[in-house]
């Protein structure tokens, strides 16, 4: 499949802080391709080289086929970008902002009359057109900031950190319409500080940490890197526990749960192994759960650091000072 955006030794400093440090990356067209990764790991940066917000100070990158830095108009014709902060112009309507945008991209006025149109259709924000920007929620905002990005469709769209202070309802009706785009050809990379729609939307993940790709797969693929998987057999009593733990020597207790977790790959092979082992022995837990490796396990093992609480937005322009493409 073709790349949609090649990486190659890709570098950016500030000052003496090395933010990307030879970063290759290929990412597919078609598809969400994901990047993870915690507080100042260069999600943001990299977001900006791609989208001419920002020149690199080593490497090359191409969106498109064209070089980010000899061919930025090019570049800038091919993408959308929705950043951290909602671009939208809070003293303007929800069309305003929409029109607005049409001009910016030089579209005919008979033609950005028309797709604005279409663009509060589908992002259901018609009833809402011709409010002031005040009366809308979060997610009418975030819906109204991608419709604006989605302008002149692009090719390739940039959306960073697209749900977050969202609530899981307005989360959801973002994921939705990711999906959408993908369906319709589009490229997504996402950065996101939620390992859960990673993994949901995500056909390939990049996790980054201190300026360098640590793993690079599908979210399968980065999930079979870790250890943790685990067989959790609950039982009714002490004794069920005691037994069960003479059998699984290399188990762990949980003493107040009455649970024991034994190690496992998570494969069928292994489930059964231990499906056998239970009825040959007579054991007779109440609950059988399996627990395979998740995008938290992984970020845990690949980065030292927990999962969700550790991965922050990076700092970003003040909303009033973002630029789009």
């Amino acid at each position: 499949m073709l790349a949609a955006i090649e990486i190659d030794a890709l570098t950016k400093r500030f000052g003496d802080q090395v933010v990307l440090d030879h970063i290759d990356l290929d990412i597919a067209s078609g598809g969400v391709f994901a990047l993870l990764g915690p507080n100042g790991a260069g999600k943001t940066t990299i977001v900006h080289i791609l989208s001419t917000l920002l020149r690199p100070d080593g490497g090359t990158a191409r969106v498109g086929g064209h070089d980010v830095v000899r061919e930025p108009a090019a570049v800038r014709r091919l993408i959308g970008l929705t950043g951290q902060f909602s671009a939208v112009d809070s003293i303007l309507t929800g069309e305003e902002n929409l029109l607005l945008m049409a001009r910016l991209r030089h579209l005919r006025r008979d033609e950005g009359r028309k797709r604005v149109q279409e663009l509060l259709e589908r992002f259901e924000l018609t009833d809402a057109a011709r409010k002031p920007l005040a009366t809308y929620s979060g997610g009418m905002r975030r819906r109204l900031d991608l419709a604006m990005s989605l302008m002149n469709r692009p090719q390739i769209v940039f959306l960073d950190e697209p749900t977050t202070g969202l609530d899981p309802r307005s989360r959801a009706e973002m994921w939705l319409i990711v999906r959408e785009l993908v369906a319709a050809g589009t490229t997504i990379l996402l950065t996101t500080q939620y390992l859960e729609e990673a993994d949901g939307l995500a056909r390939q993940i990049a996790v980054l940490d201190q300026g360098h790709v640590v793993a690079n797969g599908t979210p399968a693929e980065l999930k079979r890197l870790v250890p943790g998987g685990r067989i959790r057999l609950e039982f009714d009593d002490a004794q069920g526990l005691d037994g069960a733990a003479a059998v699984f020597r290399d188990s762990t207790r949980d003493e107040d749960a009455l649970a024991l977790e034994v190690p496992s790959t998570g494969e069928l092979t292994a489930l059964r192994a231990v499906l056998d082992r239970v009825d040959r022995e007579q054991l007779t837990p109440r609950a059988l759960t399996v627990h395979t490796p998740d995008l938290d396990d992984v970020f845990f093992a690949l980065t030292g650091r927990h999962g969700p609480a550790e991965i922050q937005p990076e700092p970003a322009a003040a909303p009033g000072k973002e630029v789009r493409p």
